[in-house]
């Protein structure tokens, strides 16, 4: 989960920049660098593995200079090795830069740049990054204005810190979409840079924050910010508080808030290390599994309970469609009260945010007395649930304070879908050019949760036309309908509002006698195989009385006649929808509740991890 920190000012930047780097250890890394502006060039130390490998290539190799960049590596193109590790240098050796995110369009960046006779030294998306500045600044271009027509040309969510040697006397930051964010600490003749408040919350505690599209060029004494148009910017200063809690709560009002803000990131942080985009390969060591154990899987189960049972749900849809594997999903607190049928060509899935969850335990031990293969998806490295299995998948989520699950449903659901991939791929079930297609859906996907993120103003505005109903109904179909599910899980943990979730075409079995003026319902109707059917879900409730929310696609129309709220959302590859769906379900529970004066992060009643029954 990669870190981002930059210094500029009268201290040597080194150890600023690698103290820095040490405070955001906690997200994750298999690489780490540091980039100096020394004696007039850009001096470059690199390593894989820890920080302390870099810092001892730094003692061998001294670095003292004024102005500087550093980085923490999760490898998305390329293996984890020195050559591609952050940050990476043009050509002309004068510019270099450090990058979280996916270039989505790398192939034929690099492509192009290659066919106009650029030497790529690595196999990094990034690097395409620092050429596109160079050849922008061969034309011409000081830095900021180099960057600006550069990060112009990509596809993506991004943050992006530049600098060289030419015009030392500045850094240019850049963010586009949430892959991270962009704090820029305003010191006393010095300026900080960084991916995360605690790099530097030492040294200042004045920063601003960058929204996606603006960047910042930054000198010794002052920043000035513009959008990626080139309109100037008036950011809001912060002071953040000392105290642990506010300062990681950041710029937000509750964690939660800040949770769902992080998924952009967390899901890039997911796919790191895992998927090769340039051959459309997903790779799981940690899962333990043989081509042969796989070939021989007749069944998987699933195992789980609340928000990780809905994950689950949508798990069993993308595992059936690219495995054709029967899949299960059963309540982790029911599963050891009957007497299961397991045997060695079973898998059992088990999936637990802190991995200690006692009644998905329970679960797990009584495939284990089966004979089963026993696999977890878990936040929490070396809890119980990762050492009980047979082999586990991380979902990288990072820390999540908030009780009310986000980023941990959205990554466990990803996790999933490079399961399911990873299987199909070892049991031969995939073509080539479809590998690829559903890698290049897993590129998209950050960014497609990004825009849904910049929406947020617009569903606050209906959280306050609707918190004062007492009952709301969801509906959805196809993969979609757990997230109905999810979508009423969160509004009833945090506003305490009673709500329930359905597969739509159940609704007239029973659900539609509760339908009248005073209930909502919130009908998922994207564009996709089921969404004539959603439709027909939408008239009868609208003939009924009732007020309806639709999540739908961007550009429809005919929905926006028929509903009387619409949040849209770009279109979305039919598999991946369901993480970029809950999204905005997440936030319109957040902003309810805030207005009902609840208390979000702690709801009543409700524990992080249950471990009693």
């Amino acid at each position: 989960m990669c870190g981002i920190v930059g210094y500029i000012g009268p201290r040597d930047a080194t150890p600023i920049i690698l103290n820095g780097l040490q405070r955001l250890e906690y997200r994750g890394y298999d690489s780490a660098g540091v980039a100096v502006l020394q004696n007039g060039a850009i001096a470059i130390r690199r390593d894989v593995g820890k920080l302390g490998n870099l810092l001892r290539r730094v003692d061998e190799a001294p670095l003292n200079g004024r102005i500087g960049i550093g980085h923490t590596r999760w490898a998305t193109h390329g293996e984890p090795s020195p050559r591609n590790a952050h940050p990476h240098l043009s050509q002309s050796g004068t510019t270099v830069v450090v990058h979280n995110g996916i270039v989505e369009n790398f192939r034929e960046l690099r492509a192009e740049l290659e066919a106009a006779g650029v030497a790529f030294a690595s196999d990094t998306d990034t690097e395409t990054i620092v050429h596109l500045i160079q050849r922008e600044q061969d034309a011409g271009h000081d830095l900021t204005e180099a960057t600006r027509r550069a990060v112009s040309r990509l596809r993506g969510a991004h943050a992006i810190v530049a600098l060289t040697a030419s015009e030392p006397d500045r850094l240019v930051a850049v963010r586009i979409g949430n892959a991270g964010g962009v704090a820029v600490g305003i010191g006393q003749g010095e300026m900080f840079v960084a991916s995360d408040i605690p790099a530097i919350l030492e040294h200042t505690r004045r920063m601003i924050f960058l929204e996606s599209r603006q960047m910042a060029t930054i000198t010794r004494d002052a920043y000035h910010v513009q959008t990626l148009d080139g309109d100037p910017v008036d950011a809001e200063l912060h002071a953040i508080a000392w105290d642990p809690v506010s300062a990681a709560r950041g710029e937000y009002k509750h964690f939660m808030q800040k949770e769902i803000h992080e998924q952009a990131r967390a899901l890039t942080d997911t796919l790191r290390g895992r998927v090769d985009f340039q051959e459309g390969r997903v790779c799981l060591p940690e899962l333990n599994l043989t081509p042969e154990q796989a070939r021989r899987l007749t069944r998987i189960v699933t195992v789980a309970c609340g928000t990780s049972a809905y994950s689950g749900l949508v798990g069993k849809f993308m595992l059936e469609a690219l495995t054709r594997i029967p899949v299960e999903v059963d309540y982790g607190s029911e599963y050891r009260y009957r007497d299961p049928i397991l045997d060695d060509t079973c898998a059992v899935l088990a999936i637990t945010q802190s991995g200690e969850t006692v009644d998905t335990l329970a679960a797990m031990e009584e495939a284990r007395t089966k004979g089963a293969l026993l696999w977890s998806i878990v936040n929490a490295l070396g809890s119980q649930a990762m050492r009980l299995a047979d082999g586990h998948i991380a979902m990288q989520a990072g820390p999540e304070i908030g009780v009310a699950s986000t980023k941990a449903f959205t990554t466990s659901i990803a996790d999933q879908y490079l399961l399911a991939l990873y299987l199909a791929q070892e049991r031969g079930q995939l073509t080539e050019d479809q590998a690829c297609a559903h890698v290049e859906d897993l590129a998209r996907l950050p960014d497609l949760v990004g825009q849904v993120l910049e929406r947020e103003p617009l569903i606050e505005a209906l959280a306050a036309e609707l918190y004062h109903y007492t009952d709301f109904l969801y509906l959805g179909r196809g993969i979609n309908y757990p997230i109905a599910l999810e979508g009423a899980l969160k509004l009833k943990e945090i506003s305490y509002i009673h709500a329930e979730g359905y597969p739509a075409g159940e609704m007239k079995h029973g659900p539609i006698a509760l339908i009248d003026e005073h209930m909502p319902v919130l009908a998922i109707c994207l564009q996709d195989a089921v969404y004539d059917k959603m439709l027909s879900q939408v008239e009868q409730a609208k003939s009924r009385g009732g007020i309806v929310i639709a999540l739908a696609t961007d550009g429809d129309s005919l929905i926006r006649q028929k509903a009387d709220f619409v949040i849209s959302l770009p279109p979305l590859p039919p598999l991946l929808s369901p993480i970029v769906a809950v999204i905005p379900l997440q936030l319109l529970a957040y902003h309810i509740a805030v207005w009902r004066g609840c208390d979000v992060d702690q709801p009543r009643n409700l524990a992080k991890s249950v471990t009693v029954e």
